[in-house]
């Protein structure tokens, strides 16, 4: 693993959902930055391997994060390995395809569950212990869902709206209780993870993810560029941020929706 220039040195991060994708892509940062990084994910074999690629620095440790019972068990073992908690990635996620008519009572449920409850959990019980580490930051991971709504992922736009405030409220009561825990939300849009088809080569990805030109209307970003933010909120130098939204999405949000034609 490159070491870089140490943003995050000596702080200690949990990421959920990190045996691939944003997860693992932000886990992957921090560790370069110099932090001690516990990755959790449902799909064991993956985080372990994910560990394994990052190195010493990575530990893969078991959460579900729907059950309660597991946060509390993640917190009371990160604190035994590490002594202190400074960073939260509430990044773990699933989405179904499904409209108001079409979307079930199940679906909806599960993405509810884990996007939206299991945020609420791990706040929850990760805000005790970064408390008393001496503050910190907790960085979830919502969507350009939340901001427009889309017709055909219901239950996803519902859970990622619901992270969204649950950010705000959550910043604002770290603020009034003075635990020096900034709490902010991020918003990608149009980003490759498993969920999309990669159709560009190794090579391409790469001089992608290290140029620093803007890429052009329409095209997809990289996990790398999510992670990338989340470094930022979860170091020092956002210092002054919280209750934020901070959407990545090569301003997608801001093209006006090319609607159908009225038919005559």
């Amino acid at each position: 693993m490159e070491r870089r220039s140490g943003r995050v040195d000596g702080l200690v991060a949990v990421v959920t959902g990190a045996a691939s994708g944003l997860g693992l892509a932000s886990a992957r940062l921090l560790a370069s930055e110099g932090a001690t990084v516990f990755l959790t994910d449902l799909d064991s074999e993956g985080v372990h391997s994910a560990a394994e690629e990052i190195g010493p620095p990575a530990c893969p440790l078991a959460c579900d994060v729907r059950s309660e019972a597991d946060w509390e068990a993640l917190m009371s073992q990160v604190e035994r390995s590490a002594g202190r908690l400074d960073i939260l990635v509430n990044n773990a996620g699933i989405v179904r395809f499904g409209n108001i008519e079409s979307c079930t009572l199940e679906d909806f449920r599960l993405q509810n569950a884990i996007m939206s409850e299991g945020v609420f959990l791990g706040c929850k019980h990760a805000i005790p212990l970064i408390a008393r580490t001496g503050g910190g930051s907790i960085v979830n991971i919502s969507s350009t869902a939340a901001l427009q709504g889309f017709s055909a992922v219901l239950a996803y736009s519902a859970a990622k709206g619901a992270v969204r405030s649950m950010t705000k409220a959550i910043a604002t009561h770290c603020l009034e209780r003075n635990y020096g825990i900034r709490c902010n939300s991020v918003h990608p849009g149009n980003i490759h993870t498993n969920m999309h088809g990669e159709k560009a080569t190794p090579e391409q990805a790469e001089r992608r993810e290290n140029s620093w030109m803007p890429l052009p209307s329409g095209s997809f970003g990289s996990a790398r560029d999510v992670a990338e933010m989340v470094l930022y909120l979860a170091s020092p130098a956002s210092r002054f941020v919280t209750a934020g939204e901070f959407v990545i999405d090569n301003a997608i949000t801001m093209t006006p929706a090319r609607l159908p034609a009225p038919s005559s």
